[in-house]
């Protein structure tokens, strides 16, 4: 396997300034799908061989989405709540979403892009902290289809600590609020969705997905739930777990 390892002088960008960095490179160019994973996911042997084929034999398809499976899911109580969490992103959100061809974006890692799709949707951009979410949400203004593969998953790390799950929801919670500001006038005014899809876009994906979501759930999880063990007169009413 020919791997090149390629590193920047700075930091311009961080994430989205590596990947826009990376995509010049003329090797890059020839090629017609790139595969993105963070530093601590480690895919299997055979993730190309079972992702690929969705975008060769589905010209209209411009992103294989792969599952995270956690390894560390069983950490700490902090480190199972989020494998609850993301379990229903996966199985709700993306899985749900890619069977009734409704939209979904990039998870930002364990995904692979076709090349025309990405460079159609004008590229990495690091206007925010969510770039993947960018990336998604201006291919699918394009009319660009995404797969989740569910039986694919690659392994990864969940936060185990409050201060990095706290950056994490922090960044997750307020990037996509940023980016929405961003966005909206381009979704409303796209001409290449339907009304239905943009209603979808501006309330269900981002509102109560990208920000009401992640707010509700640190909130649960960091305070209301803690708060019922460490102090007796707080509880939790039924309806209220259940939701």
């Amino acid at each position: 396997v020919n791997i090149k390892y390629e590193t920047r002088e700075n930091r311009k960008g961080f994430k989205a300034g590596s990947l826009k960095q990376g995509m010049k490179h003329s090797y890059v160019k020839l090629c017609e799908y790139v595969a993105v994973f963070d530093a601590d996911f480690e895919p299997d042997p055979d993730f190309l061989c079972r992702a690929i084929p969705f975008l060769v034999h589905n010209p209209e398809i411009g992103l294989v989405q792969a599952r995270w499976k956690f390894v560390n899911s069983d950490e700490c109580m902090l480190t199972r709540m989020q494998e609850m969490s993301m379990d229903y992103h996966f199985t709700v959100e993306q899985e749900v979403g890619s069977a009734v061809h409704a939209f979904f974006g990039f998870n930002g890692t364990a995904g692979v892009w076709r090349m025309s799709a990405l460079n159609d949707a004008g590229g990495w951009k690091d206007r925010t902290t969510v770039e993947d979410m960018d990336l998604g949400c201006r291919a699918g203004l394009k009319g660009w289809k995404f797969v989740f593969l569910g039986d694919v998953r690659v392994k990864s790390e969940l936060p185990s600590s409050f201060k990095a799950y706290r950056y994490q929801q922090h960044r997750w919670s307020c990037g996509p609020a940023f980016l929405f500001k961003k966005m909206v006038m381009e979704i409303v005014t796209s001409k290449n969705v339907s009304v239905w899809r943009k209603v979808y876009l501006i309330y269900a994906f981002f509102l109560v997905n990208k920000i009401v979501a992640h707010v509700v759930t640190f909130v649960f999880y960091c305070l209301v739930l803690p708060a019922t063990v460490l102090i007796p007169e707080v509880k939790v009413p039924l309806w209220g777990a259940v939701y």
